[in-house]
């Protein structure tokens, strides 16, 4: 990943990574989704990235509504 970027959050459903990503570019927040889940078996981890200064907003986005099972990394 590139210099700037800060991972805010991880998870095990492509769905949740996906709600949330879109969640936060409709109010404006670049995201990147970084799947490393093995293709076949779907074990691992997907990590959402955002710009480390607009990482406290997108915080505040997520936790002020969006219900899932995530691991939260911070």
């Amino acid at each position: 990943m590139e210099n700037g970027w800060v991972k805010i959050r991880t998870y095990t459903k492509a769905y949740e990574a996906e709600i949330v990503k879109q969640m936060l570019e409709e109010n404006g927040i670049a995201a990147v989704i970084l799947n490393k889940q093995d293709s076949s078996y779907l074990f691992g981890k997907i990590e959402l990235y955002v710009k480390q200064e607009e990482e406290t907003f997108a915080n505040v986005l997520i936790n002020s509504g969006i219900d899932t099972e995530e691991d939260h990394v911070n």
